[in-house]
């Protein structure tokens, strides 16, 4: 009988994973990971992880299966929580979400899981996997959950072959009013319980007070840029390269404060992201401005006047060579080739035709329609059909 590991998060999703496991012969292991323990950022007095806690194991009672709560807070911190405060002081907007799956869900946790002899580590995520052969070896598939609009393919664009092989999604082929259905059948305390925000596993985290507790306040000037501003009239010289041609698709605008107009003072760049509209706290204009650009050196943000304004949209965007990660190992570019696919550079955006081109220093993701808000330290994933093949770091 195979043993699994499942991580039981208190949510509605991990609970009708073990059920089923349960129901297809599996030896299953409930595993509640804290991550967070730090009381004094959370929103509310409830403290969120022992209530989660507390819910996972009364799932795992009603199941009849063993539970232990894991405590990853110190693997977390150094993990996940320092890697975005140095992400956010370089003026890039890093995902906890991918990060949290690859360094603490499938890592951490599953060498846990691992060491309780368990064959596999389950978790509720809207995916599903599949298994070819190519050239006689086993390849794992990372395909899209059957539910559009759950989906979590995305989150999981990190994983590697390793991690794959040693995975299991027992939902990714239900809805998710399937897995509510299931969960009243069942009686499961969970059944009823609303999809969990904010950070994975921390629970309800302020982002701003949280950064601020690293990132020092300093007073800057948020700046609007002109739709008609000559730096939006990319004139492409002739006789460039490909790859040069990309190159300055994908550039940062080198936006100056002499060439907009001072708007008002915000509290510090590297709280804000580009696309961000919420927060900026200036009146008087006739549209909503919209994040456009953010200069961490001389500490400005730089918006534009609606959701249409030409800063915020760019038709390609570089991965340097060591932020390209693969999936399916066995389809990885080499110098030179290209292909064509569908990416999306955010989680929930629907997929968008691309080309990947693959050069020496890293990989471009040229789109067919120009993109809004393409935003540094994210994460690009690009996709076959309904397969995850391969993601990147947006540089």
């Amino acid at each position: 009988m195979k043993r699994v590991v499942v991580g039981l998060s208190g949510g509605v999703d991990s609970s009708v994973a073990a059920y089923l496991l349960q129901q297809q012969g599996y030896e299953v292991i409930g595993l509640f990971m804290k991550n967070w323990h730090d009381d004094s950022v959370t929103i509310s007095n409830e403290c969120p992880w022992l209530e989660d806690s507390n819910d996972a194991l009364l799932v795992a009672e009603k199941l009849g299966i063993p539970f232990q709560t894991v405590d990853l807070s110190e693997e977390y911190k150094e993990k996940i929580v320092d890697y975005m405060f140095n992400e956010y002081e370089k003026g890039r907007t890093p995902n906890p979400d991918v990060l949290c799956n690859r360094e603490i869900k499938f890592d951490v946790f599953m060498k846990i899981a691992l060491s309780l002899g368990a064959d596999y580590v389950a978790t509720g995520h809207y995916c599903q996997k599949n298994e070819i052969e190519v050239d006689g070896k086993p390849v794992y598939q990372l395909i899209a959950g059957a539910d559009n609009n759950k989906d979590q393919s995305y989150f999981l664009c990190q994983l590697s072959q390793d991690q794959l092989a040693k995975s299991l999604f027992p939902i990714g082929a239900l809805t998710k009013p399937e897995v509510r259905e299931i969960a009243a059948e069942m009686e499961l305390v969970t059944a009823e319980k609303k999809d969990s925000q904010g950070l994975c596993f921390i629970g309800k985290v302020r982002l701003p007070e949280f950064l601020q507790q690293k990132l020092q306040p300093k007073e800057g000037k948020i700046v609007q840029i002109d739709k008609n501003d000559p730096i939006y009239n990319l004139e492409i010289p002739a006789g460039l390269s490909l790859e040069e041609e990309l190159k300055l698709q994908a550039q940062k605008r080198a936006y100056l404060q002499t060439m907009g107009k001072v708007m008002g003072k915000h509290q510090g760049a590297h709280y804000f992201t580009n696309g961000q509209r919420k927060g900026l706290n200036v009146g008087g204009t006739t549209d909503p401005l919209f994040v456009i650009a953010t200069d961490v050196d001389t500490n400005t943000i730089y918006t534009g006047l609606t959701s249409n304004h030409p800063g915020l949209f760019k038709k390609a965007l570089f991965v340097g060579d060591s932020e390209v990660h693969w999936v399916r190992e066995d389809l990885k570019l080499k110098k030179g080739e290209t292909m064509e696919v569908m990416a999306r550079i955010r989680y929930r955006q629907p997929l968008q035709k691309a080309v990947l081109h693959q050069f020496e220093d890293g990989m471009y993701v040229e789109f067919e329609e120009p993109q809004s808000a393409i935003t540094e330290g994210q994460f690009v994933a690009w996709y076959l059909e309904n397969e995850l093949v391969g993601s990147g770091v947006i540089s």
